[in-house]
């Protein structure tokens, strides 16, 4: 579905990171969590920008994205006005679990507040960051769901280290029946591999580049472990990490 999205709010929440908050209708209601929308930017960019849909309320959407290139610049500097919106698209998270574990990495974490807003049990998210100011969505993860647990890598906020020790201790207790994750991909090539070697179920949101969002142009495939080349626009971007060829 297409449409044009009347911007509410625009905020910078890092040097790089920025959120546009969106009245958004139909897609609104449609979104679920994990899915993307393809947002066109003006200028010269030709090609539209896949963003994760960070939250989604009554009839507006959330986008929390990075600055990068020549769309996401100009994206960054709309702060009133209308944007055009293609979605929502892509296959998302089931979040049907009692006990979800949420892990998030870096501009990774945006999606899985809306994971969060969405499931039916309770919910402790882990949120890996490389320094305090690079932090983001911290205080809406914790109004949300029942336990947060910070981590930066030098340790400047929360604790020290990266996801993978706290993520750990939480799988240890056994009480988990569902990982979401989303993040780069040595995290979740780590998370994947901590969460099958204590049986829980994982869920994993590739960061893959894309092009057309919509699987026709075959440049966001993500390879499985039976050898098949799915798309991440389409197919995904959520799959079933023990379905994902790793090594590749």
């Amino acid at each position: 579905m297409q449409r044009l999205c009347d911007i509410i709010h625009a905020q910078q929440l890092t040097d790089h990171i920025y959120a546009i908050t969106l009245e958004a209708g139909e897609l609104g209601r449609l979104a679920q969590p994990g899915q993307f929308l393809h947002v066109r930017c003006g200028g010269d960019v030709l090609l539209r920008r896949p963003i994760s849909v960070c939250d989604a309320e009554n009839e507006t959407l959330k986008i929390v994205f990075e600055v990068k290139g020549a769309g996401t610049r100009w994206l960054a500097e709309k702060t009133s006005g209308q944007l055009d919106i293609l979605g929502p698209l892509g296959t998302g998270f089931s979040v049907e679990g009692q006990h979800i574990l949420l892990v998030g990495g870096g501009i990774g974490t945006p999606p899985l507040l809306y994971a969060a807003r969405a499931a039916k049990g309770s919910t402790t998210a882990i949120l890996g960051f490389g320094s305090r100011s690079q932090v983001i969505l911290q205080d809406e993860f914790q109004t949300i769901c029942d336990n947060v647990i910070l981590t930066t890598d030098d340790g400047s906020a929360g604790e020290p280290g990266q996801v993978t020790g706290p993520l750990e201790n939480e799988l240890q207790s056994g009480t988990y029946d569902m990982v979401l994750t989303c993040g780069p991909k040595p995290m979740l090539r780590a998370v994947a591999n901590l969460a099958a070697q204590y049986n829980v179920p994982c869920q994993v949101s590739t960061e893959e580049r894309m092009a057309c969002g919509v699987g026709a142009c075959l440049g966001c495939t993500v390879t499985m472990r039976n050898g098949d080349n799915l798309r991440a626009c389409a197919d995904g971007p959520v799959f079933d990490a023990g379905e994902v060829n790793w090594d590749v």
